[in-house]
């Protein structure tokens, strides 16, 4: 494991060069090109008789554990990471508008990609249960908070927006991935979930992270206040994230909210009141640091594991057809209330197709649809995964900052 994800290292920091001195794409999207380019020149010289380096590579893949990598080490950092930077003041104004986005839209979303995908496939004769297909549903439904954030901050938008935008794919993950785990016990088992034990997963997942995360938030706030070392105050940011992470995994609640919230409190309450002005410089570009370092090897990870996808030319329509109804079903839960409901949401109109476009999804994605049992219909599902993941970062990523530039001039309602 530790030769695998030094091997990442080194590649994500060749590839960051490769693109900082010749490309000069955004850095993540740079990154995954790359990475991507890589993984297709394989695939093509196994087809031309090379298969030994695309065996190799789909052995290190597997070694590397992708998805354990991505959801139980590298979440937790980024997630915080994003969160510190979440306005609070801000947020509260918009608290009823973010649940709304992360909950409801991501719930709904889930159950027409999930249903619209069933009955594709039925017509493309591929086989897929429904239990899959509502679990494909819940992974692609959330937006990918790491995705979203790097693309914002390229962008500028009304902060009104940015905050709704950012706050929606921090909490919507805890949700997705709350609903994903309903559903991927259904596929598992083959066995129908009773509505209420499922919504009492829900709410326990989701307001045990809640809770959780203002308890372990609290607490390293205090602890930052009673005492002046940078060094130690780091360290305790890092002890909170990753021991509040393991905590919520022991008590069956939301990791990502847990994290998020916490990551909230210690950005605002803890920034002003709780760190002297060397200690919040050393935690900002320490955090910074992490995210960038992070986010380099998340997106190197997702262009590489272009080169474990089986695809054939019967999968190429469910795949667009997966990208349209993840998009439309975007388009119906987010941004047509937006759309329609200016006042009541408080965000300019124009500001809907940001937030459509701007719903991008990433290696979370990818790591939940590996999470499945293996078997074909799990291949079914992360070749789906990594068609609407591949589409977001590139068509969405490299044209975000020109739709965000039409949203930038609206007034907030």
């Amino acid at each position: 494991m530790f030769n695998a994800i030094t091997g990442v290292l080194v590649l994500a920091a060749i590839l960051a060069y490769l693109n900082t001195r010749f490309i000069r794409l955004p850095m993540t999207i740079g990154i995954a090109g790359l990475a991507l380019g890589l993984s297709l020149l394989m695939v093509a010289a196994s087809h031309l008789g090379a298969s030994e380096l695309r065996s190799a590579a789909v052995a290190w893949s597997k070694h590397l554990a992708f998805s354990q990598l991505v959801l139980q080490g590298m979440l937790s950092l980024l997630l915080f990471a994003g969160a510190l930077d979440l306005n609070g003041a801000v947020l509260r104004r918009y608290a009823w508008q973010v649940a709304f986005l992360s909950i409801v839209s991501t719930v709904v979303s889930a159950a027409l990609v999930g249903a619209g995908v069933y009955l594709v496939l039925q017509w493309c004769s591929v086989p897929l249960s429904m239990a899959y297909c509502m679990a494909f549903g819940a992974l692609i439904a959330p937006t990918d908070a790491v995705a979203v954030i790097g693309a914002l901050r390229r962008s500028s938008v009304p902060q009104s927006v940015e905050t709704a935008v950012a706050g929606e794919a921090l909490f919507n993950d805890g949700v997705g991935i709350v609903l994903f785990s309903v559903f991927s016990t259904m596929a598992a088992s083959g066995q129908q979930s009773e509505i209420v034990s499922a919504l009492t997963l829900f709410l326990r997942e989701a307001g045990g992270g809640l809770l959780l995360g203002a308890i372990s938030g609290g607490i390293l706030f205090f602890m930052l206040r009673s005492i002046d070392r940078y060094k130690v105050e780091v360290m305790l940011t890092i002890a909170a994230v990753m021991g509040g992470y393991a905590l919520a995994d022991v008590l069956h609640v939301s990791g990502p909210i847990t994290t998020v919230v916490a990551g909230i409190i210690v950005g605002n309450q803890g920034r002003q009141q709780a760190m002297s002005e060397q200690t919040r410089a050393s935690v900002d570009t320490f955090w910074e640091l992490v995210d960038a370092i992070l986010n380099a090897v998340l997106f190197a990870l997702i262009g590489l594991e272009g080169v474990a996808i089986t695809a054939t030319v019967r999968s190429w329509f469910p795949a667009v057809a997966a990208v349209a109804l993840t998009l439309l079903a975007r388009a119906a839960t987010v941004g047509a209330p937006v759309a329609l409901c200016p006042k009541l949401l408080r965000l300019p109109p124009a500001s809907a197709a940001i937030m459509v476009w701007g719903g991008l999804r990433g290696a979370i994605s990818i790591a939940l649809a590996l999470s499945l049992p293996s078997g074909t219909q799990r291949d079914t599902v992360v070749m789906l995964t990594y068609a609407v993941v591949v589409f977001s970062v590139f068509a969405q990523g490299l044209t975000i900052e020109r739709v965000a530039s039409r949203v930038s001039s609206a007034k907030p309602v």
